[in-house]
Order: C-alpha cells, then sequence, then structure tokens
C-alpha cells in the first residue's frame, strides 16, 4: 500500500514538473522568442501593417475602408459589411462574398447598379466613361469584403474625377496613380494593384502642397 502511494506521488510530482518546465517553454520563452524576432526583423507587419498620416495611425495596408467622398479614390464595393460601433469608418464585424452564384438575378442587379453608378460618378464634362471601361473589381466585393487594392484600371477611371474636384491637372494624379503601382508578387504571382488608403493620402498631401 505504502509502495503504491509513493508510485502515485511520485507519478504526480513528475506530471506536475513536466507540467511546469512545458508552460515555461510553450508558454513563455516560445512565444517571447517568436514575438521578438518578429519585432527586430519584421517590424512593421508585425504590428498590423499601420500606415500613418500626420503622425497618427490611419489604418492597416491590408484592410480596406469604405466612407471616402467622391474627391478621393473609392475602393472596391463591401455591400453587407458590419459596421464597428466604436470606428465606423471601419467596417470590420462581418466581412465576406455575397455568395452569390454568376446568373443569380440579385448579384447581376446588384452588378448593374454598380457599374451605373461608377460611370455616372467617374464621368466628367471632358471625359466619359464608357460602361465597357469599368472592370469586375469596381462592381464586386472581394472574397473577403475587405480588400485593400484596386486594379490599375479601376483607378486609372476614376482619375479625371479625383483630378477635377481636387483642383489638380490629370497628369498630376495619373503620375501619382502610376507611383503607387505595385506589379505582381515576385514578379508572376497575382495581379498589379492599387492600394487605394496610400494612394489617397499622397493625394491628400499633394493637394496640400498646390
Amino acid at each position: 500500500m505504502n509502495n503504491s502511494l509513493a508510485n502515485t506521488a511520485r507519478l504526480l510530482g513528475a506530471g506536475l514538473r513536466a507540467l511546469l518546465v512545458l508552460t515555461v517553454l510553450t508558454g513563455v520563452l516560445y512565444p517571447l522568442a517568436v514575438t521578438g524576432v518578429a519585432q527586430a526583423l519584421f517590424n512593421n507587419k508585425a504590428n498590423g501593417s499601420e500606415i500613418t498620416a500626420d503622425g497618427k495611425v490611419v489604418g492597416s495596408s491590408l484592410i480596406g475602408q469604405q466612407g471616402y467622398g467622391l474627391d478621393y479614390f473609392q475602393p472596391r464595393p463591401a455591400n453587407g459589411l458590419g459596421e464597428n460601433t466604436v470606428n465606423t469608418q471601419y467596417k470590420l464585424i462581418l466581412s465576406g462574398a455575397t455568395n452569390r452564384s454568376a446568373d443569380n438575378p440579385q448579384l447581376v442587379r446588384w452588378v448593374k447598379e454598380a457599374r451605373a453608378k461608377v460611370v455616372n460618378e467617374n464621368s466628367t464634362a471632358d471625359y466619359k466613361v464608357l460602361p465597357s471601361q469599368v472592370p469586375a473589381d469596381a462592381v464586386t466585393s472581394s472574397g473577403s469584403g475587405l480588400d485593400p487594392d484596386i486594379s490599375p484600371q479601376y483607378a486609372r477611371i476614376q482619375v479625371h474625377r479625383v483630378a477635377e474636384r481636387n483642383g489638380l491637372s490629370v497628369s498630376q494624379v495619373e503620375k501619382l496613380v502610376k507611383d503607387h503601382t505595385e506589379g505582381r508578387t515576385l514578379g508572376f504571382m497575382g495581379e498589379p494593384r492599387v492600394n487605394v488608403l496610400e494612394l489617397n493620402i499622397a493625394l491628400r498631401e499633394l493637394v496640400a502642397e498646390n
């Protein structure tokens, strides 16, 4: 009986020591090491890829925002997303795609309405947007609904509106888009893209200089 109790106590002691060691290793030391490496080598990404303007964090380069006025470049649609009641500039509570098939009547209607809106908003006195010029990303949301980027084609059809509303030349705004167009990742993955938040910050700075 005494031997049985001693063995049990010994096993419990060994188990508790193993639990303590593993807790320290995997629950304290390992997370600290990973965090330290991330902060040292990938500081910006580890902290959420934050974008700052005027000394303040205004968003992340990884998450799209809604609510830009027509003086600015517009992001992809994000219909159906919930709204954060603390920060209404970010619609982050719900995200996702429409989950409707390509021939779904409701989706077809949404796309047609969105295309008409893009044509109407971006046509100016000396520049008319044709329905055939409107790219898919201008009338559809991404899979997450939080895509921070738009295609260069969508950015370009917004150039005349943005230039007109901000008192800039078309060539100035075209150069802004060109300077903020990123190529394919590693030269072959994905498509060329323009980060809307970064582009709009640069636009605001350009307007302030003029």
